[in-house]
């Protein structure tokens, strides 16, 4: 069952070939035999997602009506508040937390009964490339061991992965659940900014954190997403109109613009990365596309402006983890002052720390206009640029990240090197608009490679359409990695 696709489960479960409550089994039976080696969870709710699946076992046999997620198990980022789970965000500082309430996401998923298996590792507060500065440890690739997962929702692929659960849920605010598809060989999908409620979702960078969807595939990550996606009103960006998601069915490319990003294939790209994603363009010509060459000029300044952005909007955000409002408290210190700079030295590891003095000192007197206002100022040329594009195409395609997975260790003291991770990602979620990516290859030491797809606001069901197509005509989402082993 763990290399079943959720159309494959689906049908399984419908027909009566097989029950929910043997798919949640087989399921934890995989988590108990192989998560030693990739380190995916950080918590597993066994006895519930039991009896949900009992629950709706027992309906379906009785014939009453079932959810669109139909007793489906499925794993939580850890930064996503499940009540009566703990929401650490891979954070000596959240430790202990155990949330009083329900994401926005997870509410909705309960309602489509959808089973939910346990929470998943993470960069620490979802700052990261390569999922190695949690507090719990890092998470490995389940293709090699030796690997990052990707980050922040490295947890989140490499549970996909594994064969752990079909489906997952994941944020990206700056190429965080693609990254980690890209390094994983699964597919997974950012939607448009406000489509999904950030209600429950604890927050980074509000204006560029969105949650999303993992999957074996394109028709997996769609119907998660659809079942997530819808307004929320205690979210005030939350937006009213729905994303436009296709079906499951494969769709003719014929005519479809398909642009490639002249800036995504400069210095720095692995050849084996281009490549594969070059054969993977060729397909999509093959299949019907009209291809051609299209150019972002402003995405060479996206890495300052993100973290900038992403920088100050952290430094706002976890000013309330001070030991004494929420978080860890430390239990040596000689005044308040004191209590504050202890318990968040204690709490926060050195990525964390390294963002907030650099947001916070971009926003002190004297510097905000030099660097926040000119960000923001950026940003506005970024999503210009993608306007212009979409004039001339319907989607966008390129790498999903310069290189395959890195070796665990290898980018850690280099900071610079490890943002440069996700050079190719971080635009869309600077404009906010939608992206995913999907397998296409593999380099010839067998690193999954991802290829990426970007449409304008609202226009999912563009990149569903082009990577379902792609799907139905290549096998590299089908691979199984064979370094897991039960």
């Amino acid at each position: 069952m763990h290399s079943a696709s959720v159309t494959q489960l689906l049908n399984s479960l419908s027909s009566g070939a097989l029950t929910s409550r043997q798919l949640v089994q087989s399921c934890l039976d995989r988590i108990a035999a192989c998560d030693s080696q990739i380190h995916a969870f950080v918590h597993i709710a066994a006895q519930s997602a039991l009896e949900q699946a009992d629950q709706i076992d027992a309906r379906r046999a009785a014939g009453q009506p079932v959810g669109k997620l139909a007793g489906l198990p499925i794993a939580v980022k850890d930064n996503i508040c499940v009540r009566g789970m703990p929401a650490t965000c891979g954070s000596r500082m959240l430790q202990n937390f155990v949330p009083p309430h329900s994401a926005h996401v997870i509410e909705r998923i309960t309602a489509a009964d959808g089973i939910l298996l346990g929470k998943l590792n993470l960069d620490e507060f979802a700052m990261g490339s390569s999922s190695e500065t949690s507090v719990f440890g890092p998470v490995c690739n389940p293709w090699n061991q030796r690997l990052t997962a990707g980050g922040s929702s490295g947890g989140s692929a490499a549970a996909v992965a594994a064969g752990f659960v079909p489906l997952a849920l994941g944020s990206d605010t700056g190429g965080s659940i693609r990254q980690p598809a890209s390094f994983c060989g699964v597919t997974g999908i950012k939607p448009t900014y406000g489509c999904v409620s950030r209600y429950g979702l604890i927050a980074y960078a509000s204006s560029l954190d969105q949650i999303g969807t993992l999957a074996r595939d394109a028709a997996g990550c769609a119907l998660l997403l659809q079942v997530i996606a819808g307004h929320d009103a205690r979210d005030s960006t939350s937006l009213t109109q729905p994303p436009e998601l296709c079906s499951p069915e494969p769709q003719s490319l014929q005519g479809l613009r398909v642009g490639v990003v002249r800036e995504h294939f400069g210095p720095g790209l692995d050849p084996e990365v281009a490549s594969a994603v070059q054969v993977a363009v060729s397909q999509l010509q093959a299949a019907g596309a009209d291809v051609r060459e299209v150019s972002l000029p402003h995405s060479r300044y996206a890495i300052a402006t993100y973290y900038l952005i992403a920088c100050c909007e952290a430094s706002s955000n976890l000013a309330r983890y001070d030991g004494i409002h929420y978080g860890h408290r430390a239990q040596k210190f000689q005044d308040l002052t004191d209590l504050y700079c202890q318990s968040r030295a204690e709490g926060f590891g050195a990525e964390v720390k390294r963002r907030i003095m650099l947001g916070t000192y971009a926003l002190s007197a004297g510097y905000y206009d030099a660097y926040y206002l000119k960000a923001l100022q950026m940003r506005r040329r970024i999503q210009e640029d993608f306007q212009h594009a979409f004039q001339q195409v319907d989607v966008l395609v390129g790498p999903t990240a310069p290189s395959a997975a890195f070796a665990l260790g290898e980018k850690l003291s280099d900071p610079l090197e490890m943002y440069l991770s996700d050079i190719c990602t971080i635009s869309t979620n600077l404009a906010g608009l939608p992206g995913m990516s999907i397998p296409c290859g593999f380099t010839g030491d067998g690193r999954p490679i991802g290829l990426q797809l970007q449409a304008p606001a609202l226009q999912e069901a563009r990149l569903l359409q082009v990577a379902i197509n792609y799907q139905n005509n290549s096998d590299w989402h089908l691979r199984q990695p064979p370094s897991v082993t039960a």
